[in-house]
């Protein structure tokens, strides 16, 4: 078989997602189109309210903020194309389109864990420091904080999606997933992918280790105070204020986890495939 180039027009992904459940794509059609909509109006609706009342004009809503565009534009990403591929006979993507998906559910992703640590650091100063927390969480502070992890989660995504084009693909093109995921992706091409595994280990470190270890540190401060508060209605409100972010925490950081935390890695596969 010839070896394909990604520069290459005819170049094609066929993405497996349930298509050896046939009978069960319109239920899951309903149920994916459900959970989008959910999505988008629930966090509409948040960026709108945010938006609208100034009593929310804080730190807290103004990064709930950030992660309900992240969490729109996250799902943007992919659940069109999931939708669509329910709908079409042939479930093939063009790589330059999958590359587009790659870069944007990468940075979208990666600049939710840095926004996540972000976020318990508000909470840190909110509980341990409150009386300094308006001098410390100004609005060019958290604002310019939100800024950074949005360049750093793009940049990521630039130096990861760039060096997976780069690779050449060869046989099937068949991505045993829903989307173009950068994974599965990787693990079809032609070449030797060790400096891509390199790249997708230090973004583990950027954005799963550090933000990792730096909320469990913050949460370790956070319940020592707290634990201080003499009266139970206060320890109740403190942790009251940190459930909905730790709740987040753990469901986004244990997906990531589960999908980055272990980069497949291959053997080079320089040797041009024959039929």
């Amino acid at each position: 078989m010839q070896k394909a180039n990604w520069s290459s027009p005819e170049i094609e992904f066929t993405i497996v997602g349930l298509s050896d459940y046939p009978q069960l794509v319109t239920t899951f059609f309903v149920l994916v189109l459900l959970m989008y909509l959910v999505i988008l109006l629930g966090n509409g609706v948040l960026i709108l309210v945010t938006v609208l009342d100034s009593r929310l004009h804080t730190p807290m809503y103004f990064f709930l903020g950030n992660l309900s565009i992240l969490d729109i534009c996250y799902t943007t990403s992919s659940v069109p194309l999931i939708l669509d591929n329910f709908l079409r006979p042939q479930k093939t993507i063009s790589f330059s389109a999958c590359a587009v998906q790659m870069a944007l559910s990468f940075a979208m992703a990666g600049t939710e864990c840095l926004l996540l640590s972000i976020m318990a650091f508000d909470r840190y100063v909110a509980i341990c420091s409150p009386l300094r927390y308006h001098v410390i969480m100004r609005e060019a502070t958290y604002t310019s904080m939100a800024a950074n992890s949005w360049g750093i989660g793009c940049a990521a995504s630039v130096v990861v999606t760039s060096l997976t084009i780069r690779l050449p693909f060869c046989g099937d093109n068949v991505i045993n997933h829903f989307t173009c995921e950068i994974l599965a992706v990787l693990n079809l091409a032609c070449a030797d992918i060790a400096i891509n595994v390199i790249s997708i280990e230090v973004t583990n470190v950027i954005f799963l280790v550090i933000p990792v270890l730096f909320i469990s540190v913050s949460y370790v401060f956070i319940i020592a105070t707290i634990l201080k508060i003499p009266s139970a209605e206060g320890k109740k409100k403190a942790f009251s204020t940190c459930s909905a972010h730790l709740t987040v925490v753990v469901i986004f950081y244990g997906t990531i986890l589960f999908m980055y935390a272990k980069p497949k890695s291959k053997d080079s596969l320089g040797e041009e495939k024959q039929d």
